[in-house]
């Protein structure tokens, strides 16, 4: 028997969770083989009945087909399990996305600031620092990723995983990309309650087979509602981006959304503040800047929320005209001060992430009491 080849036996079993196969997921520790014996460990990021069974029987058939003689001992494993236990919290919420490294949540507190601009040009920006990005569009009254990056009548495929179906998010410059603009029509409205709310991000994030990343950067909504109460009660949020516009009414509304990742029931870091529309400059006049809306909005909303500016970017026509076409701004090599200002806010936000995880645990999914 050789160990390549239980290896790659062992990669070609998915988890039927995430869709990711278990060599690609770290999934598998401690394995030996000692013929006809062949042993490992699963790590689960839960212990329930029948994924257990499905993946011990998917384990089985995979390494058999190989080697016919094997005798297979599969052990299952939850390190999350014991770890709660300890600390009298009951048992712990499985984590949907464990191959998912940092899930950074961009929000507003009102609509119109720029907050998918944001989200889509930051993630755009991780990407070329060399992170391995996703994208969430999870503003599911106003959808605009899917004009942003291009994306616009196409739909995601649907595949089995053990027989369960499984969304396959699209791509756009590389990244995976989901959005409730892929599924409903550009002019149809969408009028959803609070639980189909909930639940179209639950199914987003748990349904979707995502690959391993180092960010998913979800747009929410702007404001603070079901989606965000959603999001912190499905998955582990290791941060937020808040997103403003300098002027007072926007910096009101942001200072709202800024109090509820605050909340003692949920507790997500703020990473930063991004202030966008910061001033208007010309495309003619590069060295101009008009302050249409104000000064240092940005700055008051990083004191209060005891957080950073992590960038100031300019009302541009450019911009605009890159989010209509489909090519954001930060992929506009010609507009160097705009990508500029945009890699200095990913950087800043990739700075921010490290020292974050760095200093605190993580963000336990939460159960938020209404």
């Amino acid at each position: 028997m050789e160990t390549s080849k239980i290896v790659k036996a062992l990669a070609t079993v998915q988890d039927p969770n995430t869709g990711q196969d278990l060599i690609t997921a770290n999934m598998v520790l401690h394995l030996k083989v000692e013929p006809p014996n062949v042993s490992f460990t699963l790590q689960l990021p839960k212990l329930d009945a029948d994924y257990k069974q499905q993946l011990n029987f998917a384990c089985q058939e995979a390494i058999l087909a190989v080697y016919p003689q094997a005798e297979v001992h599969v052990h299952m494993a939850n390190p999350g399990a014991t770890a709660s236990a300890g600390q009298g919290g009951g048992p712990q919420k499985s984590n949907p996305l464990p191959h998912v490294r940092n899930i950074i949540a961009v929000a507003s507190g009102k609509g119109g600031v720029g907050k998918s601009t944001v989200a889509v040009n930051l993630a755009l920006a991780l990407q070329d620092l060399g992170a391995v990005v996703g994208l969430l569009d999870a503003d599911v009254y106003g959808p605009s990723i899917p004009t942003m990056l291009g994306l616009q009548g196409q739909k995601p495929t649907v595949e089995k995983v053990y027989g369960k179906p499984k969304i396959k998010p699209l791509f756009a410059y590389g990244m995976p990309v989901m959005s409730t603009g892929f599924v409903v029509e550009p002019e149809q409205a969408v009028v959803l309650r609070g639980p189909r709310l909930s639940g179209i991000v639950r199914q987003f994030l748990e349904e979707c087979v995502w690959p391993p990343m180092d960010y998913l950067i979800i747009d929410l909504p702007p404001g603070t509602g079901d989606v965000q109460l959603s999001l912190v009660q499905t998955v582990s949020v290791t941060g937020a981006v808040l997103v403003t516009t300098p002027q007072e009414v926007a910096l009101a509304d942001a200072i709202k959304a800024m109090n509820m990742f605050f909340l003692p029931d949920v507790q997500v870091p703020v990473l930063g503040v991004v202030e966008n529309m910061s001033w208007f400059t010309p495309a003619e006049l590069p060295d101009h800047k008009y302050f249409l809306f104000g000064k240092d909005g940005g700055k008051t909303l990083a004191k209060k929320s005891n957080s950073m500016l992590l960038g100031q970017i300019p009302l541009v026509q450019s911009i605009r005209e890159g989010g209509d076409a489909g090519l954001p701004a930060y992929l506009n090599k010609e507009d160097a001060i705009t990508r500029e200002a945009w890699m200095k806010v990913a950087k800043n936000v990739a700075r921010q992430t490290a020292l974050r995880n760095e200093l605190l645990a993580a963000t336990p999914v939460v159960e938020v009491k209404r």
